[in-house]
């Protein structure tokens, strides 16, 4: 009894932030509404074999506003039979997937990155809600996030193979690029857009599958891309979208599922070494973007308010959660007190706050 009127709760806090962000668009306080998602608002936002699902417990996840702790969404919290139905689907539609001429792959793409720029500013809104970052930063994110999707179009046209000069003159040797099959991204919450379409856009480019796993925290961005590959035209199961808490049930399965060929993770290196050791079994091909390890060095002849506004622009990006942000400062005895008077000054003089307008 105390857990349902905890859910009904919480979905009520979700309907009224919801209610309340409406308010401020339609009075003018935020120029953006929030990108719609048409799987219930998040609920149904698991996406296997081209149906909308909330998978097969049934569960839900709450996904809050980091600054302000208001729920502003609830998604599926999926698990390892998720995983396995995902999978199929996606090993059914990879021969026909791969099967197609490049440019019918690239044609696609590209009407993503197109999708992604007519919805700017509502896919950044959405973003701005589930990361806390700034709308603007938001914005710069989708322009980036939709580039891989550009480039890649063009790329799925150049996969050139190679005529290699044999060891006899009755023999003839050539190298082709072929998919591998199905691939796993597994991506992190600080850029929930840009690393999705990251992995995404050359996996589909290659002729590859995909079951996207994102993070758990921030998986709306997630749906919103899985919505307009649906727009686009991506054909039912090439690509799969599990979401869920459990790293076990949906990474570990993924890992271990022998008809996954690929994984694809950007995250940190302890996770990235478990990973690893789960594929391990199978061989599997891994592409591992693993932790940071980023100082900032100040020399004593050092320009020092440069050195400052570098520090900032380091340190403060994405609320100081990126990769190469950084993680130490080391500055020179000679010019530590008047680095760290200027440093505390500037700092002072940002505004702190979120994203998003004040009344969310």
């Amino acid at each position: 009894m105390i857990g349902h009127r905890l859910q009904s709760l919480r979905r009520a806090t979700a309907s009224a932030t919801h209610a309340r962000l409406l308010s401020a668009v339609a009075s003018g306080r935020i120029s953006a509404k929030p990108f719609p998602l048409s799987a219930d608002g998040g609920r149904n936002g698991g996406y296997i074999d081209g149906q909308w699902t909330r998978g097969d417990g049934g569960k839900l996840l709450d996904v809050f506003n980091p600054a302000t702790g208001d729920v502003i969404a609830q998604v599926p919290d999926m698990g390892k039979s998720d995983v396995l139905t995902a999978v199929s689907a996606a090993e059914r539609a990879f021969p026909a997937w791969a099967a197609k001429a490049p440019v019918e792959r690239a044609a696609i793409l590209r009407k993503m990155f197109e999708l992604m720029h007519k919805n700017m500013d509502g896919l950044a809104a959405l973003l701005t809600a589930e990361c806390g970052k700034p709308f603007e930063e938001s914005k710069g994110e989708i322009t980036y996030a939709a580039s891989f999707f550009e480039w890649f179009s063009e790329e799925a046209k150049r996969m050139y193979g190679d005529i290699i000069p044999p060891p006899r003159a009755d023999r003839r040797m050539l190298a082709i690029k072929q998919p591998v099959g199905v691939a796993a991204l597994l991506t992190p919450w600080n850029f929930s857009s840009a690393m999705v379409t990251r992995k995404i856009a050359p996996a589909l480019a290659a002729g590859c599958s995909v079951v996207v796993r994102p993070s758990a925290n921030t998986p709306l961005s997630a749906i919103a891309v899985a919505q307009l590959a649906e727009e686009a035209g991506v054909p039912k199961g090439v690509i799969n979208l599990v979401i869920g808490h459990d790293h076990d049930a949906l990474a570990g399965t993924l890992c271990a599922h022998p008809s996954v060929r690929k994984v694809s993770f950007t995250g940190s290196t302890r996770v990235g070494k478990l990973l690893m050791t789960q594929s391990a079994p199978t061989l599997k091909k891994l592409s591992l973007e693993l932790g940071g390890n980023a100082p900032f060095i100040v020399f004593e002849d050092a320009d020092l308010d440069a050195a400052v506004e570098g520090c900032i622009a380091s340190k403060f990006r994405n609320a100081g959660q990126t990769c190469v942000c950084a993680n130490r400062i080391y500055v020179h005895e000679a010019v530590y007190e008047t680095f760290k008077a200027k440093l505390l000054a500037k700092v002072r003089e940002g505004a702190r706050g979120w994203g998003g307008p004040t009344e969310l």
